[in-house]
């Protein structure tokens, strides 16, 4: 898992990711799923008991990678620090964007 990997491989179509920092309080939920509905991204965000969010998106290789570069940054009043990223193959279990509560 690396935070610095800047593309999108070809042959994965879901990105799996952490975000750590200050993320929690600071509607980074939300506006994740504006941003991945905009993208036409499915999957979920979660708080996680951590203090870190974690997503779980499946979509095109553009759309993941716009939705990566907003994770990078986040809402204006996160703190992204890092984030633990892995891409992996779709399996299609999602239907639209949701926010789950773990």
């Amino acid at each position: 898992m690396s935070p610095q990997k800047p593309n999108h491989p070809a042959t994965a179509d879901r990105l799996h990711a952490v975000v750590h920092g200050h993320v929690q309080g600071v509607n980074f939920r939300y506006y994740t799923q504006l941003r991945a509905g905009e993208l036409g991204v499915d999957g979920w965000v979660a708080n996680r008991p951590d203090g870190s969010v974690e997503v779980v998106a499946e979509g095109s290789p553009h759309a993941l990678t716009e939705l990566l570069a907003f994770l990078r940054t986040g809402p204006s009043l996160a703190q992204v620090d890092e984030i633990d990223l892995q891409w992996e193959t779709a399996t299609g279990e999602f239907s639209g964007f949701r926010t789950r509560y773990l």
